[in-house]
């Protein structure tokens, strides 16, 4: 059996395993997600992970963890956390790059802490509640600060109004931190995370393909299915949500929401240097203080 340490490590780990698929997940989302829009690329990557993480969970068994009462809060977690909160994030980086998008979508932790307070009873001890607050600052700096004025790369681009990217963003990180309280009590009663993430995911594909029958262009495809759209939608959904989500689950089981909503929002540090090889424009100066910043909060939070 694994003491409380050893549990607190499992998910951190699994924290910060999700932030990293995630920034590769939203670099490869950038292309197919401009190409079909919000609503069909994410009803793609939805209904393929879904098949995925349906078949893994019935190979396993583990579709016996879940009793009759979890599904009700993992059917409103998948509405809000998944369905809406994915929907909103791609389309705020349809309109405005995965740089910027990352920033908004870093709310998710602060807001997560709260909420975890307010509903959960969660406390943080003081060395913890700092690493969490170094931790959202730097990521802060390294998106606020992370451009120099000769980047001039398309990603650094906006589609529409300005105003109308930050709400759809700031929708996304409320969504997603909804999601994860209503996940995390079912997660502490034994659900199986993988059978968690299935349900979750599947919801969210069935909303989408609702979604889709209605007479409104917006859910409807805004560009053609290319060989290579349907290749990179299909990475983007293995790995941001096929293992990104399942390695949240599994944080979520083990650590408190505060800690696990701030661990996974370091993608934006961590997509620095993958922005730098995509891109060959390295970053700012700003960006790397912010990545250094969330190094040092990481470890104040492992020091706990």
């Amino acid at each position: 059996m694994l003491g409380g340490l050893g549990l607190m490590m499992i998910a951190i780990i699994g924290a910060l395993g999700a932030a990293l698929c995630w920034s590769f997940s939203s670099l490869i989302s950038v292309y197919p997600a401009q190409i079909l829009g919000a609503a069909a690329f994410n009803r793609l990557r939805m209904v393929f992970v879904t098949l995925l993480l349906s078949a893994a969970v019935t190979v396993t068994g583990e579709w016996d963890s879940l009793a009759g009462g979890m599904m009700v809060a993992l059917i409103l977690s998948g509405v809000i956390g998944i369905f809406i909160g994915d929907t909103a994030l791609f389309t705020t980086l349809r309109r405005m790059g995965p740089r910027r998008t990352a920033i908004l979508f870093a709310m998710n932790a602060p807001i997560a802490t709260l909420l975890g307070f307010l509903f959960l009873n969660e406390r943080l001890v003081p060395m913890a509640l700092g690493g969490c607050v170094l931790v959202v600052a730097g990521v802060v700096l390294a998106i606020v600060y992370g451009k120099r004025k000769d980047q001039l790369h398309q990603w650094e681009s906006i589609r529409g109004t300005l105003l109308a990217g930050i709400l759809f963003g700031l929708l996304a990180a409320t969504a997603q931190a909804v999601g994860l309280i209503l996940s995390k009590p079912v997660l502490a009663q034994g659900a199986d995370p993988v059978a968690a993430s299935a349900v979750r995911v599947g919801v969210s594909a069935v909303g989408l393909m609702v979604l889709a029958q209605l007479p409104l262009p917006q859910f409807k495809p805004q560009g053609e299915m290319s060989r290579k759209v349907f290749w990179f939608t299909l990475a983007s959904g293995f790995f941001g949500m096929g293992v990104g989500m399942t390695l949240l689950m599994v944080a979520l089981r083990h650590g408190d929401t505060g800690i696990v909503a701030t661990l996974s929002a370091t993608s934006p540090a961590l997509m620095l240097p993958l922005i730098w090889i995509k891109t060959k424009e390295r970053p700012a100066a700003g960006a790397w203080c912010g990545a250094l910043a969330v190094a040092v909060g990481t470890g104040m939070i492992f020091m706990v």
